[in-house]
């Protein structure tokens, strides 16, 4: 038996479509608990009294937990659930803003490229992505690849 997927189709994604996920709102122990995990304890993302003495003035999120963050979005959208077979690159990733305690973030993706593959089950998707901020603002910026299952033939 084949669990119904509500994942998008590379013949469902079209150029210029455009996606928001859902909200989230970073906390403190996003932060720590990411710098546990990557062992990244780099006083902008872990020390108070530091962070005083920066523009930022209290720790902000880690680049990578924000980019985790937005696939995590992403995938709470149903978007990829059993279509998407492969993140195959990110380019032109770009950190604009501080993500900090407090902050609630969002992303819109639009479709930027479509390409089949030369095998006839799966098709490649590029997505200009951009993770906003409560206020409107850009956090980051990329261009993300991802290859995902054509729809199957009818029987």
């Amino acid at each position: 038996m084949i669990q119904a997927s509500r994942g998008m189709y590379f013949e469902d994604f079209e150029l210029g479509q455009t996606f928001r996920t859902s909200c989230r709102t970073i906390t403190s122990t996003d932060i720590v608990n990411f710098a546990c995990l990557s062992g990244d304890f780099n006083e902008v993302h872990c020390n108070w009294e530091y962070c005083k003495t920066t523009p930022f003035g209290e720790p902000v999120a880690h680049g990578p937990l924000v980019y985790a963050i937005m696939g995590g979005l992403q995938y709470a959208s149903g978007i990829n659930e059993g279509t998407m077979l492969a993140l195959l690159q990110i380019d032109k990733w770009r950190l604009l803003a501080p993500v900090k305690h407090g902050d609630t973030i969002h992303m819109e993706q639009t479709v930027i490229g479509k390409k089949a593959t030369s095998r006839p089950d799966r098709g490649v998707i590029t997505f200009a992505r951009k993770c906003l901020k409560q206020d409107g603002s850009v956090a980051q910026e990329l261009e993300a690849t991802l290859m995902y299952r054509r729809r199957p033939a009818a029987a």
